[in-house]
């Protein structure tokens, strides 16, 4: 791979890693949301009868929500995957770049 091709494909995964890193973000600020929005649920179910029905409501939404916490959770996994993968080529492609500056520089000194 020529210098241009490796400085392109470089500067493509910095972006590529740049996209990851900040959808990363957006979800755990979405689990943060969740988990706020949890928090004042369980507190409004403090105040109720611990079997009534609108205790149960509650509690079926906390469930339902902490479900959707875990898909957020398992999205983030994937995307930490992603972000590491991308990571492990960008120093492959910073080697190669180190490389053909070494040899160019032979090649004129």
């Amino acid at each position: 791979m020529g210098f241009a091709a490796s400085q392109a494909r470089y500067m493509m995964l910095t972006a590529r890693k740049s996209d990851l890193e900040i959808q990363g973000q957006f979800i755990n600020q979405a689990r943060m949301q969740l988990a706020n929005v949890t928090g004042a649920l369980f507190t409004i179910a403090s105040n109720l009868e611990p079997e009534g029905p609108e205790a149960q409501q509650l509690q079926a939404r906390v469930a339902a929500i902490q479900a959707i916490d875990k898909s957020l959770e398992l999205q983030l996994r994937r995307v930490d995957t992603q972000r590491e993968a991308v990571q492990t080529e960008i120093d492959a492609v910073r080697k190669v770049i180190g490389k053909n500056i070494e040899s160019t520089f032979k090649t004129f000194g």
